[in-house]
């Protein structure tokens, strides 16, 4: 009903999607663009990719790149522009039409997404080239050679028709409710904002600064029951039904669990070296956090001496934020409501654009007047190299709305390749967070880290969208968002973005203390993302959920993981939406592995005495951010590092461990 609904309106007005956009770089027309316009445009985008794939299937000449993969690259551009709009607005103005979009539009693009995953004329002439002669290819189109056969392999054409049948329902099902959990998250979330005047993301900020014991039990078990509660927006079920579907898919793939399938194709490649990852960085967490415990117990046995609170208290799981705060404070003298003046959002901004500038050459330029999809919070920039060349076009979109998930994140409206005319065609990049006007040293870090993700999309150089930017695997890809964040607090840079409305500099020794503090609470910010990742991990180690209870589940899990009661994971099962709604299934473990290789990589800085090394910087650059996914992440490690990764690094930069000093380090 709605779909004829969209067709009918669409008849009397042309579809945006449907011609070319005369805007200024190409930026989507947002204003002319209708919520009746997604469904139709979607439906002339799979008709225009059918027919370009059946005039690759049908050619008579013998396979080659420039016959069979370059036409497979480029085509279906119909839907790259509306899915690069859709997808990005749908997260950031969600509406109930909007919701009803995609409620048909996920289905319709899953089963065309099967239908050419299942396409055996296009495989077949796609696997007579992977298996041929490939010494004539360019290294990156080898790689988007590899992908796509690896794909056609991962995604099922090998199956028989009655389970491909059952694939494409199960593809078809699990879009569909993973876009319900999605939707629920947000809609507890809002309840949750509306009960306790605060948004999901300022949870942090409240748990420490509130001094009601009872109310921070109440936020808490309000923040961690999100989907758990029985209601409308209970997730627990959805849940269940996602995970009983993936399972089947991974066994309908000759795997026996959905982490086996997920996990082949990434760095890490398989479980057992993920589940060892984690557990080696889980046993150092946990004794780190012990001795947190034992500092803010300390404090805590303070107040009860002086009356505050009743003999016999224990630090539990509500208290922690509040107390580490108080220890923070203590230890290092600092209090965030000092520091907050100095990081203005919009001047943290502009510290991430100056470091991009001294390290890559990367100049931004506001533009005022081209269209957006929120005029009132959105900002648009042009971004340069320092000879001129455009190199895409920038949006943020920091300030929270109802209408917006939880968290930060970054998009691609549209992606870097060159098009059939040998045209370059630059990305368009979305940062999109919930931050407030004032930031705390956590929320820096968030802008730094997004913004690496948008540097990874803006400077690639690539050839094919399939491997451009920030198309790599889920393990490599956190790497460049966490490089980035080395810089936020370098003191160099901090004296030209760190200033409050009077235009005063950052004090010198704040500075000193946020750069003392950083490793501050690192047991417990470690355990509790480990945490996280060894949960993921074990849902996605099922080989059945019958009788599996996701209450009982996650204890249990909890327990064997040796976490600590005063500690649970980032995200409990019910809110998780990185491994249930965004595409990290069996992938949170990614932010840990890829910090050891950031870590790994800026140790690499440090050792030649200055953080901006700019040959260094460049070659960071051109390894790593203009390669995108056109070369194996660990080749392209070891061309920059010269050897294999160590965590090292990783762990000092955490705190976990302590090293002994070289001689040097006593001059």
């Amino acid at each position: 009903m709605i779909a004829a609904a969209c067709l009918s309106a669409c008849t009397n007005r042309e579809n945006p999607f449907l011609t070319d956009w005369n805007t200024p770089y190409g930026i989507p027309p947002f204003q002319e663009i209708q919520v009746d316009n997604y469904i139709p445009a979607i439906q002339a985008g799979i008709e225009q990719q059918k027919k370009e794939i059946e005039d690759i299937v049908n050619n008579q000449d013998a396979p080659t790149f420039d016959n069979t993969i370059l036409p497979l690259e480029l085509s279906g551009e119909i839907l790259r522009k509306v899915s690069g709009v859709l997808y990005n607005v749908s997260e950031t103005d969600r509406t109930p039409a909007l919701d009803s979009v995609m409620e048909l539009a996920i289905p319709m693009m899953t089963e065309h997404s099967d239908n050419l995953s299942f396409n055996k004329g296009l495989y077949e002439r796609i696997a007579q080239l992977y298996k041929g002669d490939q010494s004539s290819l360019t290294r990156e189109q080898q790689m988007v050679l590899k992908k796509h056969y690896e794909e056609f392999e991962r995604n099922g054409v090998g199956l028989s028709e009655e389970k491909q049948a059952r694939l494409k329902e199960i593809n078809s099902e699990i879009a569909s409710k993973t876009q319900k959990i999605g939707n629920n998250i947000l809609e507890e979330s809002n309840a949750f904002k509306q009960e306790f005047g605060i948004s999901v993301s300022d949870y942090p900020n409240a748990m420490t600064s509130t001094t009601d014991r009872a109310k921070r039990k109440e936020m808490l078990e309000a923040y961690t029951n999100r989907g758990n509660n029985g209601n409308k927006a209970d997730n627990k079920q959805l849940i269940q039904d996602v995970m009983r579907l993936r399972i089947e898919k991974a066994k309908l793939m000759g795997y026996n669990c959905p982490a086996a399938y997920i996990l082949e194709p990434k760095m890490a490649h398989d479980p057992a070296t993920v589940d060892a990852f984690l557990q080696g960085i889980m046993t150092d967490a946990v004794k780190k956090a012990r001795e947190e415990v034992a500092d803010m117990q300390a404090v805590m046995n303070e107040d009860i001496k002086a009356g505050l609170l009743p003999a016999g208290s224990k630090i539990e799981p509500w208290d922690w934020w509040y107390y580490a705060e108080k220890v923070r404070k203590a230890k290092y003298d600092l209090d965030e409501e000092q520091t907050k003046p100095y990081f203005k959002l919009d001047n943290v901004v502009r510290g991430a654009f100056m470091a991009a500038k001294k390290l890559y050459g990367v100049n931004m330029e506001e533009l005022e007047g081209v269209p957006s999809y929120n005029t009132q919070q959105v900002k648009t920039f042009k971004v340069t190299d320092n000879d001129g060349q455009l190199l895409g076009i920038f949006t943020t979109d920091w300030l929270p709305r109802d209408s917006k998930r939880g968290g930060a994140w970054m998009n691609n409206v549209r992606e870097q390749y060159v098009d059939a005319k040998g045209e370059m065609v630059r990305p368009i990049i979305v940062n999109v967070g919930n931050l407030q006007e004032y930031l705390t040293i956590d929320e820096v870090q968030t802008v730094f880290h997004e913004f690496g993700h948008a540097l990874h999309g803006l400077l690639t150089q690539c050839t094919y969208p399939s491997v451009s930017g920030t198309n790599v695997t889920r393990d490599f890809v956190e790497m460049f968002s966490q490089f980035n964040e080395n810089w936020a607090f370098q003191p160099e840079l901090l004296s030209e973005y760190a200033k409050n409305d009077k235009g005063e500099v950052i004090p010198a020794e704040l500075v000193d203390k946020i750069n003392n503090s950083l490793k501050f609470n690192q047991g417990f910010m470690t355990t509790e993302l480990c945490a996280a990742s060894i949960l993921d991990m074990k849902w996605h180690e099922l080989e059945s959920v019958e009788g599996v209870d996701i209450n009982q589940f996650e204890h249990k899990v909890c327990q064997d993981m040796g976490l600590i009661p005063e500690i649970g994971p980032r995200y409990r099962t019910t809110y998780f939406n990185h491994i249930f709604s965004s595409g990290y299934s069996a992938g949170y473990y990614g932010y840990l592995w890829a910090e050891v290789l950031d870590k790994d990589a800026f140790s690499l800085f440090e050792q030649t005495g200055n953080v901006w090394n700019i040959p260094l910087a460049t070659k960071f650059k051109q390894t790593f951010l203009e390669k995108g996914g056109s070369e194996e992440p660990m080749i392209l490690f070891e061309q920059f590092a010269g050897r294999k990764p160590d965590d090292t690094a990783f762990k000092k930069g955490r705190g976990l461990i302590d090293l002994p000093q070289s001689p040097s380090d006593h001059n």
